[in-house]
């Protein structure tokens, strides 16, 4: 099987040992990369109820099945661990050039196992393992671990995935960040990297990946290159990137505002992706061998402030997190409130939301100016922002507090904290208000690590008949269009097949934004990248069903983990009208439809009425391997 290396490298970090372990062509066609990968090595190695921050969780990186592939949009990995946000499964997939590199390096993941005596890091050059000591860099910004770590090792080709002093200090929304601007976000991560006393692991290749029709991957990506640009998403995602989302939001009454208040912002236009492309926005960026370039690079020299463009730019959810959610208008704090989370690695939609939390309960009353080492906590003060974002990554004062995430914080608070939280499975909300696109909202309450936008193709895609997404996933079974709103058995039936196809290209090592709906690139030129790189015909349902496995495999780890059905669920906020903008006093999503919705899926995905696969369903995806007790 071509395009994969079929080895596992595992990594000891007790005693500075390693192994390599060998997989063969089935191992692949199962389990395809990615989560799947981890999901494995997870069911196989973890205790079921360790903790996030033990030396006993694995911290895993995985390509895909594709990364590397010289194809378009194809360069994104996996990392998965025991969550410390959630305390259940954790994953986060990112692009960049990290996850090709250590296919070039000659392995298709790395599993981390135990904890360093002392701080280190490891560099993976071509099959080979080294140990580097840490010390000079633990402590030290991304930008400048960067750049040590390159001259010490002599090679500027080198790539690097790291974490700063936020995974260090193991904030519980902590990310791993590669290329300074591509992060593994969400869920913590980065915690449990700096939990094991691993700083960095930089990886060097130099073979090519051994394809089987190299001339069929090139001409593909070449038509992404040239026709595919021409699709109207690629070209504005080319343009201005995810911000452009910004004002769309606005306008429909659904730009989360002031930790959720309200649904409109009147200051939307200052922070909107068209003010920042022609205020502080440079050129765009992307990742390997994708022609979109969808990144952002922003750049402020001003005497009172200025951001890097090293560290990128903001995306939506940034802008919206540290600016709408937090009332903040003015694009400087926000691009710099972006580059310290950067430097720091933490997650920029948990650190929003936990700073709006605080924001609110200190305007309630239940933070005092005392509690919070003398700040004002309040919407709009811009002022308070970057000093709270230090103070978290740190954990020093207030911020040790809200290094816990929102849902801890607030049971630490008491009283009627919990209020002004929105979490699900403690994960802090993304910046998509599902009252106005309710397949979101069952993406939310349905996600195994936790609220999360990316886990299927939004409800927009498949507004008309005519909708982009209806015309092009026929070959997923898709053949009419469901409302935005609509909470109907068609609704269900949608998303469940959308969350599996949107696992099957993080699996991959496809970024949704290259492929049908939500880019140019065909299903069916898919198939022919996978046939064309692998060498063996794996059929749709194959990948579908590999989806679907690891997506029970993810269901069952948070159930010997301790979630129940009832975790399944969405904050009360978005059973309740909008209260100001377009959408004043409409849009609540039916509390038992939606419910009745939640149940329907259970069922569709073959798991009983508490959300637990049935031993017919495990057998069926050949699981049966798995300690688990129903």
């Amino acid at each position: 099987m071509d395009g994969i290396n079929g080895k596992i490298l595992k990594i000891h970090l007790g005693n500075k040992s390693y192994e390599i372990e060998d997989k063969d062509e089935n191992f692949y066609r199962k389990y395809i990369g990615g989560r799947g990968i981890a999901l494995y090595y997870m069911h196989k190695e973890i205790s079921d109820n360790i903790d996030a921050f033990s030396p006993k969780n694995l911290l895993i990186f995985a390509a895909g099945l594709l990364t590397g592939v010289p194809g378009p949009a194809i360069p994104r990995y996996t990392v998965c661990a025991k969550s410390p946000l959630t305390d259940g499964f954790g994953e986060s997939e990112a692009g960049g050039y990290w996850g090709p590199e250590l296919k070039r390096a000659g392995f298709d993941a790395i599993i981390i196992k135990g904890k360093a005596e002392k701080p280190l890091y490891l560099f993976v050059k071509d099959g080979k393992v080294e140990f580097k000591e840490a010390k000079n860099i633990w402590g030290k910004e991304t930008g400048e671990v960067e750049d040590i770590i390159k001259e010490e090792l002599g090679d500027n080709k080198i790539k690097i995935a790291q974490i700063g002093p936020g995974g260090e200090n193991m904030v519980r929304y902590a990310n791993i960040t590669n290329e300074l601007r591509h992060y593994n976000g969400r869920t913590g991560l980065g915690g449990v990297m700096g939990s094991k006393n691993l700083k960095a692991i930089a990886v060097r290749g130099t073979k090519k990946l051994k394809l089987a029709n190299r001339d069929k991957v090139v001409e593909i990506a070449r038509w992404a290159a040239k026709e595919g640009m021409e699709n109207p998403l690629a070209d504005l995602l080319h343009k201005i990137g995810t911000p452009a989302t910004v004002m769309g939001n606005n306008e429909a009454g659904a730009l989360p505002t002031r930790n959720w208040q309200k649904g409109y912002y009147e200051d939307a236009e200052k922070i909107s992706g068209e003010t920042m492309q022609e205020t502080i926005g440079q050129s765009p960026e992307g990742c390997f061998a994708c022609p979109v370039r969808c990144k952002r690079k922003v750049k402020v020299e001003e005497k009172d402030i200025k951001v890097d463009p090293r560290y990128g730019g903001p995306e939506y959810e940034t802008i919206a997190a540290m600016g709408s959610l937090l009332e903040i208008n003015d694009l400087r704090i926000i691009a710099k409130a972006n580059e310290l989370c950067n430097r720091y690695t933490i997650d920029t939609i948990s650190t929003g939301m936990t700073i709006a939390f605080a924001m609110e309960c200190y305007e309630k009353g239940l933070l005092t100016k005392e509690e919070t080492d003398g700040l004002e906590l309040k919407f709009g003060n811009s002022k308070v922002v970057l000093s709270l974002i230090k103070k978290i990554a740190k954990r020093k004062g207030i911020g040790d507090l809200l290094a816990e995430g929102s849902l801890r914080a607030a049971k630490e608070l008491g009283g009627q904290a919990k209020r002004y939280v929105y979490q699900v499975k403690g994960q802090e909300l993304p910046m998509h208000d599902p009252r106005v696109k309710t397949g979101v909202g069952l993406q939310y309450a349905l996600a195994d690590y936790g609220a999360d936008h990316m886990k299927a193709a939004h409800d927009s895609f498949y507004e008309k008949d005519d909708s982009y997404g209806t015309l092009t996933t026929k070959a997923l079974g898709i053949y009419s269009h469901v409302k935005p709103e609509s909470t109907s058995e068609d609704k269900v039936r949608l998303f469940k097949v959308l969350d599996l196809y949107w696992s099957l290209l993080d699996m991959l090592g496809a970024c949704h934004f290259g492929f049908v709906p939500r880019g140019a690139v065909s299903i069916e030129q898919l198939m022919q990248l996978i046939s064309a790189s692998t060498g063996v015909y794996i059929s749709l349902y194959e990948l579908m069903q590999g989806a679907e496995r690891a997506t029970d495999m993810a269901r069952i780890f948070n159930i010997k983990a301790g979630f129940t059905s009832q975790d399944d669920q969405l904050p009360e906020i978005f059973f309740t009208h909008f209260n100001n903008g377009p959408l004043k006093d409409k849009g609540a999503i039916n509390k038992e439809k939606f419910k009745k919705a939640i149940k329907l899926r259970y069922e569709m995905m073959g798991w009983n009425e508490s959300g637990v696969p049935r031993r017919s369903k495990i057998t069926e995806l050949g699981l049966d391997w798995i300690n688990f007790e129903q």
